[in-house]
């Protein structure tokens, strides 16, 4: 079994460091709250980028093996939170927009299928505590 630790410390006001497992670290804070030109990211956001970097880069890898790159690929993800305390993501959309002259729609729909149902561990946590939809959006490209 894979253990993670990571160690997150109050530095100032309500910002807090982390580091990862590899060693990096950002700064956390609360956004409602006068930071002043301290470059962060508040917790909950970072879930969602989490989410969204975890199946991009499954897709990402299951593309190139399936010999379908694409030009372009984003990933959107949005978020609606609870009324109530403690807030949390209760409704997550996740769309995935592909950019090419020559997309292959089978391909990417298989990549994303296996991301979202097999693969990304993210998705999976997320799935615990939220309804969560895909959406694919292809866009060609013109030559």
């Amino acid at each position: 079994m894979v253990k993670n630790i990571v160690t997150t410390v109050w530095r100032e006001k309500s910002q807090f460091e982390t580091d990862n497992p590899s060693g990096y670290k950002l700064t956390m804070f609360d956004k409602s709250q006068d930071n002043g030109d301290t470059v962060g990211f508040a917790p909950k956001a970072l879930m969602l980028s989490s989410l969204a970097g975890c199946s991009g880069l499954d897709v990402v890898s299951l593309l190139e093996k399936m010999r379908a790159e694409v030009a372009d690929f984003k990933i959107e993800v949005t978020a609606e939170l609870t009324d109530e305390h403690p807030k949390f993501y209760n409704k997550v959309k996740v769309d995935y927009h592909f950019t090419d002259a020559a997309l292959q729609p089978e391909k990417i729909q298989k990549a994303v299928n296996l991301s979202v149902t097999k693969y990304c561990g993210v998705m999976e946590m997320f799935r615990q505590f939220a309804e969560v939809k895909t959406e694919i959006f292809l866009h060609n490209i013109e030559n």
